[in-house]
Order: structure tokens, then C-alpha cells, then sequence
């Protein structure tokens, strides 16, 4: 992770957009490690809280369309065999993680790319079975930017939060000692997802019903 310390000393519109497309990826870049300080220094003023959110959101989901158009063209062997070479194992990339990501898309759904990007472990991988299974394109890209920009809004917010009593050089420790309050936010998160989702096919089906008659 020490290639990382550069751009996260700098951190800027550009290395945010950079460091968020390279988190979406396959590349191991936590984005607890970019949003957050971003937002914080949003707070001192040197950046816009909106624009973090809004750069580190396309970022995130250029990343993951890489992954899923590599997935989408390849197919299953060469994913599989790119999972259990060296350099996916540099990635942090192994086949158990990847089956792992499709068993979560294929038990939730098209969804799972929406929900998928709230949870870590399944966040940079998400995107594979999305491509495997053909999901349409214009799905992936809705849910996948809602999912990203639920989860930079939560982490955005607390780095602009912190900002008023936490020294920038103790910044991630802070966040670290906030983790189980973000996995919090990221339950209640997909729970008003969930419910807006049931609400939304709930109210499509009696539209449809009322048609029908």
C-alpha cells in the first residue's frame, strides 16, 4: 500500500477521480483511505464536499465497468484464470473471493450490484458476476451508481464530520475506531434501500394491474 501514500498526501479532484476508478477495480485501494480525507478537506475548504462525492462516485463506477466489461467479453476460464495467477493474487484477487461475489449476485440478483457496493469484501468484486451473467448494461451502471454514491455520501460525511476535532495526521485511526458505526449506517442504508426498491416494484405491479383492467 505504500504506492498509495503519494496520492493520498496530495489528494485532489484528479487523484480522487484516480485513486476511486482504481478502488472500483480489480486493485486494492481502500476508498476509507481517499473519500473520507477528501471530505475533510472539503471542510477546510480546500476542495467542494458535493464535487468529492460526485468525482469519487464516477471514479468508483468507471472502475467497476472496467470489471465488468472484462468479465462481460472474457467470460468465466480467463476471469477464473486471471483470479489464480500471480498477479491477481498481487491484487488481492483469489477464485474462492470471486465465487464468492457471484454466490452473493446470483442469491440477490441484479440488485446485488447496488447492495453489493455497501458491503466490504464484495464491493471491488461485485461487478465480476455482473458481467458474467450478461446483466444489462444500463441496469448495471443505475444500480452501481447508487450503491457507490450511498456508500461516498456515508464516508464523505464522516471525514467533513471529523474534520472539527481530529488532527488530519490522525484522521484514519479515527476512522478505523469508527468502523462498526459505518457498517451501522451501511445497514440502515440498505434497509431504506431495500424498502424504496419493494416500494418501487410494489407500486410498477399495481400501475400495471390498474391498466390491465
Amino acid at each position: 500500500m505504500s504506492w498509495l501514500l503519494p496520492l493520498l498526501n496530495n489528494l485532489n479532484y484528479w487523484t480522487v477521480f484516480l485513486l476511486m476508478f482504481i478502488e472500483g477495480s480489480v486493485i486494492p485501494a481502500p476508498s476509507e483511505l481517499i473519500v473520507p480525507p477528501a471530505a475533510y478537506r472539503a471542510a477546510a475548504g480546500e476542495l467542494n464536499f458535493f464535487l468529492v462525492v460526485v468525482i469519487a462516485t464516477a471514479g468508483a463506477v468507471l472502475g467497476s465497468t472496467a470489471n465488468y466489461m472484462a468479465a462481460y467479453y472474457l467470460g468465466r476460464p480467463m476471469i477464473y484464470r486471471f483470479a489464480n495467477s500471480r498477479i491477481g493474487h498481487l491484487c488481492l484477487i483469489n477464485q474462492e473471493k470471486i465465487e464468492k461475489g457471484e454466490k452473493y449476485f446470483y442469491d440477490h440478483g441484479v440488485v446485488a450490484t447496488l447492495t453489493g457496493r455497501l458491503l466490504p469484501g464484495i464491493r471491488q468484486i461485485i461487478s465480476i458476476p455482473a458481467g458474467l451473467s450478461k446483466m444489462k448494461f444500463w441496469k448495471f451502471i443505475l444500480y452501481t451508481s447508487i450503491g457507490a454514491g450511498l456508500w461516498n455520501c456515508v464516508l464523505a460525511t464522516l471525514g467533513w464530520y471529523l474534520h472539527s476535532f481530529v488532527p488530519l495526521e490522525e484522521l484514519n485511526d479515527k476512522i478505523e475506531e469508527y468502523n462498526s458505526q459505518i457498517q451501522l449506517v451501511v445497514i440502515v442504508a440498505l434497509a431504506l434501500v431495500a424498502f424504496g426498491v419493494a416500494l418501487w416494484w410494489y407500486l410498477k405491479k399495481q400501475k400495471t394491474g390498474k391498466q390491465a383492467e
